[in-house]
């Protein structure tokens, strides 16, 4: 069998009712700065359960908030996870903190708690652990390391909207919990970005700095409702109104898009898990993983040739991700190869196969028929 449409990696879910959410908000009197996005932010902070949410204009900008309210600056390190998009660490070179990479764990992909505590200093001010491919970190762990440092956790659970950890979602623990609404991100907002907080003095701070560092204060009532004051310099990293109402209408359809994701993943490792040239993912005690990303390691295979083939056949697997310290702005700055060699080691082996709530049954068995023939080779 041969399928004529190139099969994406990952891809977004619209129905009418989406389209209908959009279009309404058009003919409202609003389209940036109006009522759907507190709403939005709402739903979030609801189905996380947390007390506040903020929306921004997409995840990176929302790490960028998230660091600037953690108070991180010049002289501070922030550790995290060298496999992960770019923006876990660049958020923290926007506001000046120097990027420590902490090795994963060779199992779950994730970053190791015990490479953790090797790279802390007196310097050290947050930890950014990644939830990769949807699979929460072991946040109770890293939040033990965090509190005997008094240091800031921020989760990037760009991946992991949905997720579970030990039966707890993915926001409930950590300081600040980052969420994207990227495309291929669990739900979407075509881009968008949230950051949930139970911690009020995190909130009005994010609220501030996504807005222009613009705030209302007490000497505004003094002057008139048209009165506002510029206390901070921050960003206009607002989140529109047509995005919010997007958001609001998909939020409805996750679980069923995270349940469809872990039908998806459960036939992967029944169809791979006994095949000697590859290794399935593992999945942490007491997690429910998003499945945002499904990762293969290939055994003693040319991996660009597996690929190539894949993307031959219309299947467009993908490889997530390069080190972030490997970027030639890293190495430019001082960063080598062979900072964390399990990263590294599992890289060069990885393969993203496709998982989306869009894919068919005849899809996936297409996909998995493929590979194995490829493998077979």
């Amino acid at each position: 069998m041969t399928i004529q449409n190139f099969i994406s990696y990952g891809k977004q879910n619209i129905d009418e009712e989406d389209i209908q959410a959009v279009i309404d908000t058009l003919r409202s009197p609003y389209l940036t700065q109006g009522p759907k996005i507190a709403e939005f932010e709402r739903a979030i902070a609801e189905y996380v359960g947390t007390k506040y949410a903020v929306a921004f204009t997409n995840g990176t900008a929302a790490l960028h908030g998230a660091c600037y309210a953690a108070g991180i600056g010049v002289g501070d390190e922030v550790i995290t996870s060298p496999i992960t998009f770019a923006a876990s660490a660049n958020c923290v070179r926007y506001v000046g903190g120097s990027v420590v990479f902490a090795d994963i764990d060779q199992y779950t992909y994730n970053i190791n708690p015990e490479e953790i505590r090797k790279k802390i200093t007196s310097k050290t001010k947050a930890i950014i652990p990644v939830d990769f491919t949807g699979q929460p970190v072991d946040i109770d762990e890293i939040m033990q390391i965090a509190k005997e440092h008094n240091l800031v956790v921020i989760e990037d659970g760009a991946h992991s909207l949905g997720a579970t950890y030990k039966e707890r979602k993915v926001g409930q623990t950590a300081d600040m919990t980052m969420f994207s609404f990227h495309p291929v991100k669990p739900v979407t907002t075509a881009e968008g970005g949230m950051i949930v907080t139970n911690n009020e003095e995190f909130y009005k701070k994010l609220m501030q700095f996504r807005s222009h560092g613009i705030e209302a204060t007490q000497y505004a009532s003094e002057q008139g409702a048209w009165y506002y004051e510029m206390t901070d310099l921050g960003y206009n990293y607002r989140m529109t109104d047509m995005q919010a109402a997007l958001g609001l209408s998909q939020i409805k359809k996750l679980d069923s898009f995270i349940e469809r994701r872990q039908e998806i993943a459960k036939k992967y490792n029944l169809e791979f898990q006994k095949n000697s040239r590859v290794t399935t993912p593992k999945l942490l005690v007491e997690t429910s993983s998003g499945w945002h990303l499904y990762i293969l390691q290939l055994k003693g295979l040319n991996r660009k040739e597996v690929f190539d083939l894949m993307r031959a056949a219309n299947i467009g697997v993908h490889v997530h991700y390069i080190p972030v310290y490997w970027h030639p702005y890293y190495r430019n700055i001082g960063y080598e190869k062979g900072l964390c060699p399990v990263a590294e080691a599992w890289y060069e082996k990885a393969l993203t196969l496709p998982i989306h709530p869009s894919l068919t049954d005849e899809q996936i068995n297409y996909i998995v028929d493929t590979l194995k023939s490829i493998l077979k080779k």
